[in-house]
């Protein structure tokens, strides 16, 4: 049996909005350009037509995509048991031993992972080494050029 997808109550929540929306916003959208591009007749040759058909698969993958993550998912308890320590959904401060830097990160499984918006997943390197460990920790990020970080502050709900 395949492993079930991790997600943080608020990566659920995310995923179903976004399914809602797509099954009652986009398709509908997507239904409406399907028929204009039909009433311009000849379909062999209508690149509005193509475009259309083109968007209703990508919506209709995207559909079955997010169901599928939904059916076969986890929802952690974020935080975990022990307070103390990293885990999925924690909040961690950490500081960049090498250039000194300070970054705040949420630990999240790996279909909400966002880097731009400091979500970063337990599977990443830097997600995977601080997994478990407490507030004075160093650790070491095992990657093609290793570096050094401490948790400073672990904030878990």
């Amino acid at each position: 049996m395949a492993e079930k997808t991790k997600l943080t109550q608020y990566g659920y929540k995310k995923l179903e909005d976004e399914l809602n929306n797509l099954i009652h916003v986009v398709s509908e959208e997507v239904k409406v350009q399907l028929a204009e591009a039909r009433a311009q007749g000849d379909l062999s040759e209508n690149a509005d037509y193509d475009a259309a058909r083109n968007k209703q698969a990508e919506v209709e993958a995207r559909i079955k995509e997010i169901e599928e993550i939904l059916n076969n998912c986890e929802i952690i308890s974020e935080g975990g048991k022990n307070k103390n320590k990293v885990s999925l959904g924690s909040t961690v401060t950490i500081k960049f031993l090498n250039n000194g830097k300070e970054d705040t990160y949420m630990l999240v499984g790996t279909v909400e992972a966002d880097p731009f918006n400091k979500k970063i997943s337990i599977a990443c390197p830097l997600g995977e080494a601080i997994l478990g460990k407490a507030v004075g920790d160093v650790i070491d990020i095992k990657v093609e050029k290793p570096y050094k970080v401490e948790i400073l502050k672990l904030e878990n709900i």
